[in-house]
């Protein structure tokens, strides 16, 4: 007897484009949500997108109340939720990077309550995806949360944001290309279970910005469109697999032990991005796509080698050694390698 279901939560309202904040409470209206809002930003970001969002409720009668973030921490979701409760909030709003979206969401998720991501940077996808991250230590916990009901980014604030949060997301898409060989190997030896359709979407995802790389530009706002679909593309597949396995193998892996090893040395979406050069070769040998995966990234203006983000040989090495320590999700490093195979697959790379 057939008994699988499946519950697939996807954001109801997608607005992305030029000039789109504008239009920021209009999006959010069709989606019926009741209460006060409560807007989860910090001081940049405010000042940037967040003032704008609240003269446009101002305009319609509305006040909404507003915590701005300094860190991102689980004390700063505590705080959030305690803020929320105070407030009387009906959902929330995350107006930032990564550190104010996700907290928003992490918050909102314990809450029970909606969530509208509308980003200031197109740096990971998390402004879509159903997972928060925030650091504790030494380490980044990687948490479940619903995705957000709504999404509104504007391109021109996007296309104005620092150059290197851009790279930063185009890396974590272009990733998804190793994370689906990971799933598929762990599906095939592990029986891990795998859906065709977000694998699909996901390696599709990656695949058009590796195939597009020369077409991503500092300061032009087209780039910033085609970021930003993508990144909400990766999102949406994960949000129809129930998990991050779609945008999120060995080399996240990597990058959450480099966290551990030299921590705030370099941003995750280029360490990811380091890690899938690394981690394509594993999977096919010397004729692989790691290289084109490379000349992919070196064409954005994102970090390719160990110096570039900052780190030295033997961090980089001790982070491949180790990554598979990180949590129990089986990848290509299945056990762990030893130092030699580690530094042959960076030597041969050029990552070291």
């Amino acid at each position: 007897m057939f008994e699988k279901s499946s519950w697939i939560r996807l954001p109801r309202n997608v607005l992305i484009g030029h000039g789109v904040l504008d239009r920021a409470v209009e999006a959010i209206d069709e989606l019926h949500l009741t209460g006060r809002p409560l807007i989860v930003t910090s001081p940049t970001p405010r000042k940037i997108a967040g003032e704008r969002v609240i003269e446009q409720f101002g305009g319609r009668g509305v006040e909404p109340a507003v915590i701005t973030v300094e860190e991102a921490s689980f004390a700063a979701v505590q705080e959030v939720i305690e803020a929320a409760r105070s407030e009387a909030a009906g959902y929330l709003i995350g107006i930032g990077g990564g550190k104010a979206i996700d907290i928003a969401k992490m918050a909102s998720d314990e809450l029970s309550t909606g969530f509208v991501s509308i980003p200031t940077a197109a740096s990971h996808d998390g402004i879509v995806s159903g997972r928060g991250s925030v650091p504790e230590g030494d380490t980044r916990h990687s948490v479940a949360a619903d995705p957000p009901v709504a999404v509104v980014a504007d391109t021109t604030v996007l296309a104005n944001a620092p150059w290197e949060l851009t790279t930063a997301g185009c890396a974590d898409i272009i990733s998804n290309y190793t994370a689906v060989k990971d799933w598929r190997l762990a599906n095939r030896l592990q029986n891990v279970e795998y859906s065709e359709y977000s694998a699909a979407l996901s390696e599709m995802t990656a695949e058009m910005l590796v195939g597009n790389a020369d077409s991503i530009k500092r300061g032009l706002e087209e780039s910033s469109w085609i970021v930003t679909k993508a990144l909400v593309s990766s999102g949406v597949a994960m949000s129809i697999a129930g998990s991050s396995r779609p945008a999120s193998g060995a080399e996240h892996l990597f990058s959450h032990q480099l966290d551990r090893i030299a921590p705030g040395r370099a941003l995750h979406g280029h360490q990811v991005g380091v890690g899938s050069i690394m981690i394509e070769y594993l999977h096919s040998g010397e004729n692989g796509r790691w290289s084109a995966i490379r000349d992919a990234l070196s064409s954005i203006e994102a970090p390719t080698t160990a110096a570039e983000l900052g780190l030295d040989d033997e961090e980089v090495l001790e982070a491949l050694t180790s990554a598979h320590e990180i949590r129990d999700r089986y990848t290509i490093l299945g056990n762990g390698m030893n130092e030699r195979a580690a530094r042959e697959a960076a030597t041969v790379t050029g990552v070291i």
